[in-house]
């Protein structure tokens, strides 16, 4: 995907900029923010905007109301969050069409901050309904996209509105750094360049797979997509979580990563449980098997002399991706191979990227995340980019 304008290319002194943020952040039991890295994320983008006199709009969706009204959902615990660590007020709108917003919208300050309401209470924001797409564009001069964690969705406030506002459309920090770590960092990696993919499904990310093995130069596989490929090796995997229908599949990759002269590396050995009783995060009895796993057992996590061949080759590389853990890491017994996988990425020589979802979830907690050169903050997105996909919520920006 070529490269974007970036709000560091246009001069939006006292423009009304629609910024769409991702504040879809997550709540405690008692109604309060329990992480807000997003929020934080965004602050760059907010503060030059602010700092170069733009009047700020911010859009954003938080969880699934499905087109209703629900305040479950509404984003004015955010406005509260977002002000304090901007240090200056921020007005939450709670509308983010009609004449309230457009009242909030025309009257805001050059400096300004303001909130809309959840973007997702109508339908027509994930429908891309134009009548919505153009009720949005009364609010704005200029657009901003910094919202990578839904640019691969073509929805109202991610790629819609862009056809109606007649000034600049940008990116903002976050997605310019998206784009150069997933993107130019990965197209012309420092070698070796390694990539390590865990989580459940071979499905998931097949396409991933196939792209980065033109990439890479070394494949680590954990987590129970190594039990497909064990499989497609013709092992027995007893009762672990694999996809039999896709042994095809991964004998496919398996031929591709050989002739591409690609070090595809698979476990060794693999620690095993007799009982995972995921919700009560409990196992059974456990134990390390080398080859085949015996039925009545399933694999949970990576064994010791997988932790150190894998510690080995992330040594080795200046180059890191990683998206996927290596086992079960909400489950202590099993998040042993998460968590060395994690501190022997925090500690190469190596500019590493971390490729959103569980992984994003696995670094903190294994308290590496501040140690890494790059965190994205797309699940979906990061993927899809990965892939090779155009991001609807990228491709509407002007090219750089």
């Amino acid at each position: 995907m070529a490269s974007v304008k970036t709000i560091k290319d246009v001069n939006l002194a006292g423009k009304r900029v629609f910024v769409r943020v991702d504040f879809n952040v997550p709540f405690d039991a008692q109604g309060n923010i329990s992480d807000d890295t997003r929020i934080v994320g965004a602050l760059p983008t907010i503060k030059h905007l602010v700092d170069q006199g733009a009047k700020v709009i911010l859009a954003s969706h938080l969880g699934r109301p499905k087109g209703e009204k629900n305040l479950k959902y509404t984003l004015a615990p955010v406005a509260k969050a977002l002000s304090e660590r901007l240090g200056q007020p921020v007005l939450f709108v709670p509308d983010c069409i009609g004449p309230e917003a457009e009242k909030a919208a025309n009257e805001l300050a050059d400096g300004g901050v303001i909130l809309l309401e959840n973007a997702r209470f109508y339908k027509g924001e994930e429908k891309n309904d134009p009548e919505f797409c153009q009720a949005l564009a009364k609010l704005a001069d200029a657009y901003v996209n910094d919202a990578f964690g839904t640019a691969h969705r073509a929805h109202a406030t991610t790629e819609g509105i862009t056809k109606y506002i007649s000034g600049p459309k940008v990116s903002g920090f976050l997605i310019e750094k998206e784009l150069d770590f997933l993107g130019e960092k990965t197209a012309k990696p420092e070698r070796p360049f390694a990539v390590i993919l865990g989580g459940a499904k071979v499905s998931d990310k097949i396409t991933v797979i196939e792209a980065l093995l033109e990439k890479c130069d070394t494949m680590l596989i954990g987590g129970a997509m190594a039990y497909t490929f064990a499989l497609a090796q013709g092992k027995k995997v007893g009762d672990s979580l694999s996809e039999p229908d896709k042994i095809e599949t991964a004998k496919a990759c398996l031929a591709k990563a050989e002739a591409k002269g690609v070090n595809f590396l698979l476990p060794v050995d693999t620690l095993v449980t007799d009982k995972l009783d995921f919700g009560n995060a409990q196992v059974g009895e456990t134990k390390i098997v080398e080859g085949d796993i015996p039925d009545g057992w399933q694999g949970v996590d990576i064994g010791p002399k997988t932790i150190e061949l894998y510690k080995s080759e992330v040594a080795k590389a200046k180059t890191i991706l990683w998206n996927g853990p290596m086992g079960v890491f909400e489950i202590k017994e099993c998040a042993k191979g998460t968590f060395a996988v994690a501190e022997a990425v925090a500690e190469a020589d190596a500019i590493s990227i971390i490729g959103g979802g569980d992984s994003v979830k696995a670094i903190k907690k294994s308290g590496y995340g501040d140690k890494v050169s790059f965190i994205s903050t797309g699940g979906g997105a990061s993927l899809e980019f990965l892939e090779g996909k155009t991001l609807p919520g990228v491709a509407a920006l002007e090219q750089a």
